[in-house]
């Protein structure tokens, strides 16, 4: 049953091919981070076990930029369990998504929209003409 399961979740390698098929879209060569040139999408979340150690870095969170304060509210609020935050983000348009809990087709759509808060528009309105 747990590889039944395992093809409904989105882990770092869905990341990796959602985010790398958006255009202009390069991966960090140090760390798990993707960008649009030269902007933060979304990145591995660094956690922090005990004070004033190094983060530690979690494969199983992912954090995504949104547009804005109130999106990030709205996606804390609709689902708990699938999104939170933490203090290193409060006042940061972006939010903590536990891989897990979602599958791939909502990864798509929340990469592709933090993909559109960071890419230029003329990008952007590029990419929708060849996705209509």
């Amino acid at each position: 049953m747990s590889w039944l399961w395992s093809r409904f979740v989105a882990d770092d390698g869905d990341v990796r091919r959602i985010a790398l098929s958006l255009p202009e879209v390069t991966q960090d060569a140090d760390r798990f981070m993707f960008r649009v040139r030269g902007k933060p999408v979304a990145w591995s979340w660094n956690e922090r076990i005990e004070p004033k150690k190094p983060r530690v870095p979690r494969p199983d969170v992912l954090a995504v930029r949104v547009a804005n304060e109130w999106d990030k509210e709205a996606l804390l609020t609709i689902d708990p369990d699938k999104f939170f935050t933490e203090p290193h983000y409060d006042g940061y348009p972006a939010i903590l998504v536990r891989l897990p809990a979602v599958d791939a087709e909502e990864l798509e759509e929340l990469v592709v929209n933090a993909w559109r808060c960071q890419a230029p528009r003329t990008l952007a309105r590029q990419f929708d003409a060849v996705q209509k």
